[in-house]
């Protein structure tokens, strides 16, 4: 069930990243704020290996003595949003809408 949710919260995660940049701790309020239970130990390593893929960059910036990395989303963290979109949208027209006697 884990492997599941993984899918929806990097969606969440590139969607965020595409409207602002966005750091660990806000991104772990936003996505508990949709219902998902995540901590650290899960977002930091998402956000690590989303850098990796190059769908999102990092950078650091001091705030209150601290260093803060926020990550933005790439060009080719917008195309492969965008699939997912149009992936999410065949998905849920197909669940949803088109079996309506299930």
């Amino acid at each position: 069930m884990k492997k599941l949710y993984l899918g929806f919260l990097n969606v969440h995660i590139l969607y965020h990243a595409s409207k602002e940049p966005i750091y660990g701790v806000w991104m772990i309020e936003e996505l508990n704020h949709h219902g998902y239970h995540v901590g650290p130990s899960h977002i930091y390593p998402m956000l690590r290996d989303l850098t990796k893929e190059h769908l999102l960059t990092m950078t650091e910036k001091l705030e209150h003595g601290k260093i803060r990395k926020y990550y933005t989303i790439t060009s080719l963290g917008l195309e492969v949003l965008k699939e997912l979109k149009q992936r999410a949208r065949e998905l849920s027209k197909e669940v949803f809408y088109e079996n309506r006697e299930s």
